[in-house]
């Protein structure tokens, strides 16, 4: 056998391995539900509101710091830190946008796509937040803003349909549950592993004390995109 065929057989075997450990998108069998009238619009509206450039929800001092804090522990999955900032700085203003919590969301990302900007689970989920196809069809006219013909793959667009719809199983459908809203959101209602596994993953990595913004580092908000 050629050693070079040898090489070239171990060579890919170590890719796959390495793309193993990072773990597939975990996205499960996730539900097609008709909304009801009242809902789409709330949705619809919630999607169609537009950010301004440079706005930040909160202090700027404070997200700043959160910025700081949390762009190090990215840096492994994300070196260029200007994408870094810009991911980090669109999670921070669409969860408190849809009034989460910004390591809810973080967590959710780590353990859905790895942070892997174009994922697709065995579902047919896609993106950071490994967000369902249907939502498209069934938000209909609403989405048109959504520019491209794959905007799930889109930073901003994916994170906003992630956070809109698990607001919306969380307040909407499960009165504040975040485990059965959790479960909801994967296609797993009932079943422990995927939000027992989310909220171990914002507990392990991405646990935040807020606190002054300190010299150095980053010193302006990058725009959400």
């Amino acid at each position: 056998m050629p050693k070079s065929w040898v090489l070239a057989t171990l060579v890919a075997f170590g890719a796959l391995v390495s793309w193993s450990v990072s773990g597939p998108a975990r996205a499960g069998a996730q539900i097609e539900e008709q909304l009801s009238d009242s809902v789409r619009t709330g949705m619809c509206k919630a999607l169609g509101e537009q950010s301004e450039t440079e706005r930040v929800h909160g202090r700027q001092a404070d997200v700043l710091a959160w910025l700081n804090d949390m762009s190090p522990r990215l840096a492994q999955r994300m070196p260029d830190a200007r994408d870094r900032i810009a991911l980090l700085t669109t999670v921070h203003y669409e969860s408190t946008r849809a009034g989460l919590d910004p390591q809810l969301v973080l967590g959710l990302i780590q353990y859905e796509s790895a942070f892997n900007k174009y994922a697709v689970s065995s579902a047919g989920a896609r993106g950071y937040m490994q967000v369902m196809p249907f939502w498209l069809k069934q938000l209909g006219g609403c989405v048109e803003q959504f520019q491209g013909s794959s905007p799930l793959f889109d930073a901003k667009t994916n994170i906003r349909f992630g956070t809109v719809i698990l607001r919306h199983y969380l307040v909407d459908i499960e009165n504040g549950d975040l485990y059965r809203a959790l479960g909801r959101y994967n296609g797993s209602l009932g079943q422990g592993e995927y939000p027992n596994g989310v909220l171990a993953t914002v507990r392990r990595y991405w646990t935040y004390s807020p606190r002054q913004a300190t010299d150095g580092a980053v010193t302006t908000i990058a725009a959400p995109r």
